[in-house]
């Protein structure tokens, strides 16, 4: 089961509490996930689509307490589409379809005439709570997020410009979040590819046991750029202590051949004699191994003075 699924299962378990946020998550998965038919006589059916069985039973289970209907449920299989076989809720007209679009700001009226409106009606996300179960209910209707151990997206398929203005303007809502837009196809597609937003809104919507999960991606991806990073500084670092020893390893053996070992004070021979035996030890590591322990700017000082002499032969 991919990432998206096992999140929107889990958010299928979320127990919305209050009437309006219940609301405002059937209003969302009807503007995401439906459609709408007429069944004659100016009445409509309302078609819901899901791929999901656990969010089939939760928008069951929703329109069951707040407008306490059955809705019809189908399984059907879409030969047309490249994900599958779909549940499918319908709402006929006995059931108070009409009611259910009108509450839901989908149905309006103006100038006395019938008309589907489009995007977020707004008057159903007054509050805070009802902000985060209209986002809920719009992952579970058309959300999908990448699993964290591949990348990092979050994103939502909208059939209009409007609509996914409004939800960009909808996540923008809550503190130090936002989302971005762009179209694919004939989609918008409302999208957030930073983790940290990513993890703040799981948690808003309700999934925790995916919040956890990503936090611990995160901490494990940082661990490893860590070790990678310490691991190159130290090869940077080898490296520039073997460049350094093969510039003095040369300077010693020039003075060597050119005027012998005995050429070269007491402190100073001691010193080349331990470079030249210790190619790869660092300066640190070479002041350890002198009869009388020198710090390192100590040793530095008497190679360069050694360099020096190497460079006026």
């Amino acid at each position: 089961m991919s990432f998206a699924q096992e999140t929107k299962n889990e958010l299928a378990r979320f127990e919305t509490e209050k009437n309006c946020c219940k609301l405002a998550e059937i209003a969302s998965f009807i503007r995401m996930a439906g459609s709408i038919g007429l069944a004659g006589n100016g009445k409509f059916n309302i078609i819901l689509k899901t791929e999901n069985a656990a969010v089939a039973r939760h928008l069951k289970v929703l329109l069951s307490e707040y407008f306490q209907i059955d809705p019809i449920v189908e399984y059907e299989e879409e030969t047309n589409l490249s994900r599958g076989n779909v549940y499918v809720l319908r709402i006929t007209p006995d059931m108070r379809s009409e009611a259910i679009l009108r509450e839901t700001g989908i149905l309006m009226i103006k100038q006395g005439n019938n008309y589907i409106s489009d995007g977020i009606y707004q008057g159903i996300i007054r509050t805070k709570c009802c902000r985060k179960s209209y986002l809920r209910g719009s992952f579970l209707a058309a959300g999908t997020i990448s699993n964290p151990e591949k990348s990092y997206q979050m994103e939502w398929r909208c059939a209009s410009e409007k609509m996914s203005k409004d939800l960009v303007r909808l996540v923008g809502t809550f503190d130090d979040l936002e989302a971005k837009m762009t179209k694919r196809g004939k989609y918008y597609i409302v999208y957030v590819k930073s983790s940290g937003y990513i993890s703040d809104l799981l948690a808003l919507m309700g999934a925790h046991s995916k919040v956890l999960e990503i936090e611990n991606v995160m901490i494990t991806k940082e661990l490893r750029s860590e070790a990678v990073r310490l691991t190159n500084c130290d090869t940077a670092n080898m490296d520039r202590i073997i460049g350094a020893s093969g510039r003095q390893i040369q300077d010693i053996k020039k003075i060597f051949e050119m005027k012998g070992e005995n050429f070269l004070p007491e402190k100073l021979r001691e010193v080349a004699l331990a470079r030249l035996a210790n190619p790869e030890a660092s300066l640190t590591q070479l002041g350890e191994m002198l009869s009388k322990p020198l710090k390192k700017s100590g040793v530095n000082n008497r190679l360069k003075k050694i360099s020096e002499i190497a460079e006026n032969l």
